[in-house]
């Protein structure tokens, strides 16, 4: 059994990738960073929009080619590799750092239907040569639809040569790492590159090249301890083959790997596949558990209608609705004249223009005129912003710390909206300041009979003194008991009346505390709309693209 097949005895036995699921695992996705976009870093989801451009360019040119490249350091005979597997020389051959920072390309096959393809990629045309003999039937119609590209060295001492490079391979389909004896455990290599394709091992092929210079006691030695290198870099599964430009012989194995490649016509989509698992690892880490239906929990959310409602002036509201309804009491069933005293005070709501009846037919474009309620104080502010950041603190808890900031800023997105919302809470709040209970116009009527028979016995007791005064017949004077009934009519009605009075009076002070009550509750349910509304509902909607988002990512992970 050759190296090859040993290797992909290694890999999963059904490791043919679907091209329908990888289409549903991109456009998993791409919906997941339509919902996070607006949430998370742009530097947390660059890989991300990386892969979906990469994959839906790759997926719209030729899956009949399989781009495979040659990556190595200087010295690995990476350029000598390429001109033998294309056998001719098509590649620069140098010692010195560096030999060439573009790629060089060869298609067996046409080059008419590859040429979208490496336009993409980025070869230059002059860079690209064809393997014409793959037309005529030879042996190099195995490899027809392969293009193998000769990467810069990843080592060069030119930084745009090493970017290019990085560029490459994020868009090639297959990678082919070509070491040499001397330098095949480079640090450089394995922690920059290799161990970065973990999860690419489906993809990869690693050669010791230049084998040739080993006997056959140090090829084993040394393959493995690479064997050894690439299992501590994730690449547990990737061929590891010798080879040697310069003995046509070793380079069965590889060309046999290639011819595998170029039949099985999975190469793009495995290199797909193994990206999306990648950045599918990645994601996961903004990603943790499932967010309950409703994070914000009423506690939060009372502490947050609490300094709202301390703000708007709720507690003020409320004892002028106190205030107001024994105003209104006393001005329906004290004393006739002391009532027209009342109504020369200001009414305690009036004074904040509140109180107003409501229309139940507004609608919501109606202006509400503002109240004379003072502006919230320092401290008021304080509290409010405090409450504000404890309800993102709330939602952010069993989340990822990177969704943090996102829920912090939806949560204080509308807070320079608030005062004016408040306020037309209040405003609009219907206190049932308005309404008279019957009681206050029994009262009220018993007053004025009250009123009416001190009046009449006044009258009475002013007319008697008048015709006595004028020498008249004194008038008739019903007497109850010992005294008369002009002075019972005067005294009674003034004292039944206050009497009357103090006797409500606990019970217009209870109607007070009622109201107060009432009032309060009202108000208090208007601020928490407002808070639901303006603090609450931005939390929730960062919450509900999280459990989308999960859901998304799910998809991306699990095909």
């Amino acid at each position: 059994m050759s190296l090859v097949d040993k290797a992909r005895d290694a890999l999963p036995e059904d490791d043919r990738v679907d091209a329908e699921g990888l289409t549903r695992r991109l456009e998993a996705l791409s919906r997941f960073l339509r919902l996070v976009d607006a949430y998370l870093p742009d530097s947390e989801l660059v890989s991300a929009h990386t892969i979906v451009e990469r994959a839906s360019g790759r997926l719209t040119l030729s899956l009949d080619h399989t781009v495979v490249a040659l990556a190595g350091s200087t010295g690995s005979g990476k350029s000598s590799l390429f001109n033998a597997l294309a056998r001719f020389k098509l590649s620069p051959v140098g010692v010195r750092r560096p030999t060439t920072g573009t790629a060089h390309a060869v298609v067996w096959g046409p080059l008419e239907p590859a040429s979208r393809l490496l336009d993409w990629i980025g070869v230059l045309p002059r860079q690209r040569f064809v393997r014409e003999s793959a037309l005529d039937g030879d042996d190099e119609a195995s490899l027809r639809g392969l293009v193998l590209l000769d990467l810069p060295d990843f080592d060069s001492v030119e930084r745009a040569h090493q970017l290019e490079v990085d560029r490459l391979l994020g868009l090639v389909d297959q990678i082919v790492w070509v070491v040499d004896p001397q330098k095949y455990g480079d640090r450089i290599l394995h922690r920059a590159y290799l161990s970065q394709f973990a999860t690419h091992a489906g993809v990869t092929i690693v050669v010791l090249n230049q084998a040739d210079r080993l006997s056959t006691t140090d090829t084993d030695a040394v393959l493995t301890d690479l064997r050894r290198l690439l299992d501590e870099d994730g690449l547990t599964g990737a061929p590891v083959l010798a080879t040697s430009a310069k003995q046509p012989g070793m380079l069965a194995d590889l060309r046999e790997a290639l011819e595998t490649t170029v039949a099985d016509r999975q190469a793009a989509l495995r290199r797909l596949a193994a990206d999306l698992d990648a950045v599918g690892e990645e994601l996961a880490e903004m990603i943790g558990p499932p967010a309950a239906e409703d994070e914000v929990d009423r506690t939060t959310v009372r502490q947050l209608t609490d300094a709202l409602a301390a703000s708007a002036g709720v507690p003020a509201v409320a004892d002028a609705t106190a205030a107001a309804y024994r105003h209104r009491a006393a001005a329906a069933t004290g004393w006739p004249l002391v009532r027209g005293l009342r109504r020369l005070r200001p009414d305690p709501l009036r004074k904040l223009h509140l109180g107003e009846p409501v229309k139940t037919d507004a609608v919501s474009t109606d202006v509400v005129p503002r109240t004379s309620l003072p502006a919230a104080d320092a401290a008021q502010k304080s509290a409010v912003g405090l409450s504000v950041r404890a309800v993102a603190a709330r939602a952010a808890a069993p989340l990822p710390v990177v969704w943090a900031p996102a829920l912090t800023t939806a949560a204080r997105s509308k807070a320079g909206d608030l005062p004016d919302a408040l306020d037309r809470a209040i405003a609009k709040t219907d206190l049932g300041a308005d309404r008279k209970p019957v009681w206050w116009q029994v009262v009220g009527i018993l007053q004025w009979l009250l009123f009416a028979a001190a009046v009449t016995g006044l009258v009475w007791l002013v007319a008697g003194y008048a015709m006595s005064a004028l020498g008249l017949p004194d008038l008739a004077e019903p007497e109850i008991g010992t005294v008369p009934l002009p002075t019972v009519l005067l005294l009674g009605g003034l004292f039944a009346g206050l009497l009357l009075w103090l006797l409500l009076k606990p019970l217009v002070e209870a109607g007070g505390r009622r109201a107060r009550r009432r009032a309060e509750q009202r108000l208090r349910a208007s601020v928490t709309e407002v808070g639901r509304g303006f603090v609450v509902a931005p939390v929730r909607e960062v919450l509900n693209a999280y459990a989308q988002a999960r859901e998304a990512l799910g998809v991306v992970r699990s095909e």
